[in-house]
């Protein structure tokens, strides 16, 4: 058992440098450079303007929509890869299995696109 857990001795040492390395690099960076944020360091940057409302605001509830579609899909995508890697393995059962669940994907994408759900009003 001893043995078996010295098997993981380097992979604890490369951890335990790679959080001292990072913290040494934080703590120099924060004793070097000068730290004396004004008006216009802290303004914001990325639009261009100050935020005209409570960034806590409720979202359209299309977001969240448009967020699970994309799992369901991603999703997919990962089952995509494992079966075409085994497809010989798995043969005609396993080839016909997931044309079943493509094509209840499919159903499922046909009934969203007909509702609107991919619609950007």
């Amino acid at each position: 058992m001893e043995a078996y857990l010295f098997e993981y001795l380097p992979i604890l040492l490369f951890l335990g440098i790679a959080v001292a390395l990072a913290a040494i690099i934080v703590f120099a960076s924060m004793l070097v450079a000068r730290q004396k944020p004004d008006a216009e360091k802290v303004s914001a940057y990325e639009c261009g303007f100050e935020p005209f409302s409570d960034s806590r605001g409720r979202f359209d509830v299309r977001f969240y929509l448009v967020a699970i579609l994309f799992i369901i899909f991603d999703l997919e995508i990962a089952f995509l890869f494992p079966w075409a890697v085994s497809l010989g393995n798995i043969g005609l059962a396993g080839f016909w299995s997931m044309m079943l669940f493509l094509g209840v994907l499919t159903v499922g994408f046909i009934y969203e696109w007909k509702k609107g759900a991919l619609e950007w009003e």
